[in-house]
């Protein structure tokens, strides 16, 4: 059975940086529960390439933000499909994400954030 993964981009303000990775190591934690295999969160670091558009752009980063780059690996789409429906109506989740999207203080910005589910194309390890 091949690997499915659900990647995202996105932007978080430097200043909540620690706060989010609090966050996100903890709703990690929770995905794992409900069947990924593995979590991943990357601050861009080299995020321009001549000729392509970057992830600056494509989630119009401002100056004071850094970019997030994410993947969950699930051994099949079909336990991703059923940990997306399981996930979100976990009562963690909304203790957890809800200090991050009050608009007093917004950390996580949705409206910005670009998702997607992906099957394997190759693989080399």
């Amino acid at each position: 059975m091949e690997n499915y993964i659900d990647g995202f981009v996105l932007p978080i303000p430097r200043i909540y940086l620690d706060e989010y990775k609090m966050v996100a190591e903890s709703v990690a934690e929770i995905w794992k529960e409900y069947g990924a295999i593995a979590y991943y969160e990357f601050v861009g670091d080299d995020l321009s390439l001549e000729g392509t558009k970057s992830f600056i752009e494509i989630v119009d980063v401002k100056e004071d933000e850094e970019v997030i780059f994410g993947w969950v690996v699930f051994p099949s789409k079909e336990i991703r499909d059923i940990a997306n429906k399981k996930v979100p109506t976990d009562s963690r989740m909304t203790e957890l994400v809800a200090p991050l999207t009050n608009p007093n203080k917004l950390i996580f910005d949705s409206s910005r954030m670009v998702y997607g589910g992906f099957k394997q194309l190759v693989q080399s390890e």
